[in-house]
């Protein structure tokens, strides 16, 4: 059996040096050769990996599901039923073992050490691309398989099987709060979400970023509990806690064991209901945050992002800003701001618990109602009516100096979730850009090779979010592109899509349906969707027949009204000096500066 490599992988803050971080990783690598872990930290350990193994047997594919563990066992071990006496390897672990492994195996002798510093890149000549090599079928190519006759035909798929997607059921608190649950008998796991509907389109103008700020804090410390009690009875239940924010939506979440189930969502609700917002911790994510946004700004793919929102909806709209907000609004946010957001937005008849996996009814009525049962209503903030406005076509260029690519976003506004052309702008954008064979992939990709991929996406929220088009290319290649990303979107909208490419839109879509219900969190994700965006407990067991009814017809209607020239932006990250000259022959419309904050600049 091969060996294995234990890494470690730490990220300074601005103002800090990798010796600083060398120290500090040499002195508790020191400390635990020496003294160890505690019998509870190895007990909370092995609890989280006993979760974390069920849980991925919730997938029947990808990296530790079903079948990558049969796999495993059965090449390394000649086992495929190992997995019993591979939990019984982790209950076996003592402190004792971990420390004789931590001095033996992570020696200062035995390691590398990398360093990855800012400084400009040498990457040699660009490469040109090569010429295509052509073959004729059967040739160019060696097989690593024998010969045999069955290879000479494709097999046939088997008859497609009915497709029946589950429909959640729900109750209400007295004091508002929606519970919508999917009951799922089997593995003994059970997910959950505590959904706020206020996100980033609720932030104050002058305080983009408060509502992830806020979210981000709610575990970091309650009346009851610090922030490392939280962390340490996550693990001691073997669950996983976060709060996140998005555009339209705040959360907290966990997964547990069954049998942990209502320790875990316990402690969600004391995170939910009782945040402390210690000076200590909001001084500590205060800083993290802005690294964040250092780490932002000096990735080009986010930089596009922030460009792209930022031009599309004008910086005074919700949508312009990404959900870490700006440097200064970080700087400014004190304790009593996040306070009052929490105490006008996490407020149950603005919220949802979403839960899914081993639980019933029985089981979960008396528990959410001990849990949440006192949890206040109030009103919380509304969204200012900013209905997003076309934008006139024009090019947006953002200068990152020497580079080798350049990040190309094309973009317009797009359409709210809730829309009734959600099935045909599904399968338009499948053919536009959604599947690795889409039309824009093939042409930049396989025809040109311009890029490694080129997709693009509705961005669905609440009021209308954007459509993009995106890729990394080439430097020299840039404006090219763009006339062959503009030219698919022309051609799909003069022309619309052939039956195929209906066909084949509308089943990769259907037949990836049965995915999101795959997992207890996928489950809680796409149940959260019905809710945000009041589509109804029926809308998933629906939506199969509403994707039935797309036609080329409507695929064009779409494509025409969406898909409009005089309102696309285009937006590049790379290397002005290369770009802009090429770019400006393509006569898109007014040329415009922005820096990686997307502030617009002076020409």
């Amino acid at each position: 059996m091969l060996g294995s490599v234990f890494e470690i992988t730490v990220t300074a803050r601005p103002g800090h040096t990798v010796d600083e971080l060398q120290r500090a990783l040499d002195a508790e690598l020191e400390a635990f050769r020496r003294d160890g872990p505690q019998d509870a930290e190895v007990e909370r350990a092995r609890n989280s990996i006993e979760t974390r193994m069920v849980r991925q047997l919730e997938n029947l594919g990808g990296f530790g599901g079903v079948a990558d563990r049969l796999n495993m066992y059965n090449h390394f071990l000649h086992d495929p039923g190992y997995l019993p006496r591979d939990a019984e390897r982790h209950r076996a672990v003592t402190a004792a073992s971990v420390k004789t492994f931590v001095q033996q195996q992570l020696r200062d002798n035995a390691r590398a050490i990398v360093h990855a510093v800012p400084g400009e890149q040498d990457l040699g000549a660009p490469v040109a691309t090569p010429p295509a090599v052509t073959a004729k079928p059967g040739e160019g190519a060696e097989s690593i398989n024998p010969e045999a006759a069955w290879r000479n035909a494709q097999p046939k798929p088997g008859p497609r099987p009915a497709l029946s997607l589950p429909v959640p059921a729900a109750f209400r608190l007295p004091n508002g709060l929606q519970v919508i649950y999917l009951s799922r008998p089997g593995l003994p796991i059970v997910s959950a979400a505590l959904v706020v509907r206020s996100g980033t389109e609720v932030n104050p103008a002058d305080r983009p970023g408060l509502a992830d700020f806020t979210a981000a804090m709610l575990t970091q410390g309650t009346a009851t509990r610090s922030a490392l009690q939280i962390a340490d009875d996550a693990a001691q239940f073997g669950t996983t806690l976060s709060s996140t924010s998005s555009i339209d939506i705040s959360q907290v979440t966990t997964s547990a064991l069954t049998q942990n189930f209502p320790s875990a969502l316990g402690l969600l609700a004391d995170v939910v209901l009782h945040p402390a917002f210690p000076a200590e911790e909001l001084e500590r994510r205060r800083k993290s945050r802005t690294a964040a946004l250092a780490e932002q700004r000096a990735e080009p793919a986010t930089i596009a992002r922030t460009a792209s929102y930022a031009a599309l909806y004008g910086e005074k709209h919700p949508y312009a800003h990404l959900e870490l907000g700006t440097e200064a609004a970080i700087a400014a946010t004190t304790r009593d701001d996040l306070e009052r957001f929490w105490k006008r937005n996490y407020v149950a008849n603005n919220a949802a618990l979403i839960v899914a996996g081993d639980v019933t009814a029985a089981t979960l009525r008396p528990l959410v109602a001990r849990l949440f049962g006192g949890w206040a209503a109030g009103h919380p903030a509304i969204a200012p009516a900013a209905v997003p406005q076309p934008t006139a076509a024009r090019i947006v260029i953002v200068d990152t100096g020497k580079a080798q690519q350049s990040q190309v976003r094309v973009a317009t506004i797009g359409a709210a979730r809730a829309t009734r052309d959600y099935p045909r702008l599904q399968v338009l954008n499948e053919i536009t850009g959604g599947l690795f064979s889409s039309r824009i992939n093939l042409n930049l990709r396989e025809e040109h090779g311009y890029t490694y991929g080129a997709f693009s996406n509705f961005v669905m929220r609440r009021m209308a979010g954007p459509f993009f088009v995106s890729s990394g290319i080439r430097t020299d290649v840039t404006a090219p592109a763009v006339t062959e990303i503009l030219k698919e979107l022309k051609k799909i909208r003069d022309t619309g899509v052939t039956e195929d490419e209906l066909a084949l839109g509308r089943d990769s879509i259907t037949r990836s349906l049965p995915a999101r219900f795959e997992t207890s969190d996928g489950v809680v994700s796409a149940i959260s969707d019905i809710y945000l965006y009041d589509l109804g407990l029926g809308y998933y067991s629906g939506l199969p027949a509403a994707l039935s009814t797309v036609n080329t017809e409507s695929v064009l209607g779409a494509a025409r009204k969406y898909f409009v020239p005089a309102q696309m932006i285009t937006v590049v990250v790379g290397d002005r000096s290369v770009i802009e000259p090429e770019l400006r022959k393509l006569n898109l419309g007014a040329v415009e500066f922005r820096d990686a904050e997307g502030k617009l600049l002076k020409k």
